[in-house]
C-alpha cells in the first residue's frame, strides 16, 4: 500500500472526509459542508463524464439524497466516497434513461488542449482529464470504460471500491480503466506504446 506522498496525502483527506462525516451525521450543518466541498469537485467530474452540461442538476438531485440518507451510512471516509458514487451513478442512469439518448462528446478532439511532451502515455491522458473538454471526450469511450476511468481518476477510488459501485469485479474494473486511458491517450495523439500495465497508474501492485 506505500505509494508515497500520494497515499499519505489521500489517507489524510480520507481522515478529514470521515471526521466531517461523522461530525454530519450527528447534526453539525458545518461539517456537511465540509464534506460537500471534499466531494462534490470528483462527483460532478464524473457526472460530466456520464451526462455532460446537465452535471449540476445531476449533482443537485444526488446531494439531496445524500442529505436523506446520511444517518444510514456506515463507514469512513474513502467508503462515504464510493457511497456518494453509486448515488450519483443511479441519478445520472436515471437521467439517461429519460433523455433515451446516448452521451456525445460536445467537443470536437483537435479543440481538447496541447499536452506537453515527454511525460508517458497515460500520465499525458490523466493530465487531459483536468478539462471539461476531454470529460466531454471520456464520454465518447465504451461505457463500461468511461465509467472506470472517471471512478479510479476523476472521483480517485481505489479499484475495489470502484469494482463496488459499478457491480463488477476489481479486475474487470482496472482492465476497463486501462483501456480507456489508452483509447484516451491515442484519441489526444500521445501515444507512446510504452506501458502494457494494466493498473492505472499510482495503484498498488
Amino acid at each position: 500500500m506505500g505509494q508515497g506522498g500520494e497515499t499519505r496525502r489521500v489517507q489524510a483527506y480520507d481522515g478529514e472526509l470521515g471526521a466531517a462525516v461523522a461530525r454530519a451525521q450527528e447534526g453539525d450543518e458545518a461539517a456537511f459542508a465540509v464534506a460537500y466541498r471534499l466531494v462534490q469537485p470528483g462527483l460532478l467530474g464524473y457526472l460530466r463524464g456520464m451526462v455532460g452540461d446537465d452535471a449540476e442538476d445531476v449533482a443537485a438531485d444526488a446531494w439531496l439524497e445524500i442529505a436523506r440518507d446520511l444517518g444510514r451510512f456506515r463507514g469512513d471516509g474513502a467508503g462515504f466516497r464510493g457511497w456518494t458514487a453509486t448515488i450519483a451513478r443511479h441519478r445520472a442512469l436515471d437521467h439517461l434513461r429519460r433523455q433515451r439518448v446516448r452521451p456525445r462528446p460536445s467537443a470536437p478532439e483537435h479543440d481538447l488542449l496541447e499536452l506537453p511532451a515527454v511525460h508517458s502515455t497515460h500520465d499525458q491522458a490523466l493530465e487531459a482529464l483536468s478539462t471539461e473538454c476531454a470529460l466531454d471526450l471520456v464520454r465518447s469511450l465504451p461505457r463500461d470504460q468511461a465509467e472506470a476511468v472517471l471512478l479510479r481518476v476523476v472521483v480517485g477510488l481505489d479499484g475495489p471500491a470502484a469494482a463496488r459501485v459499478l457491480g463488477k469485479r476489481p479486475g474487470a474494473v482496472r482492465t476497463a480503466a486501462h483501456r480507456g486511458l489508452k483509447a484516451l491517450a491515442r484519441r489526444l495523439g500521445v501515444t507512446d506504446g510504452t506501458r502494457e500495465d494494466p493498473r492505472t497508474p499510482g495503484e498498488p501492485g
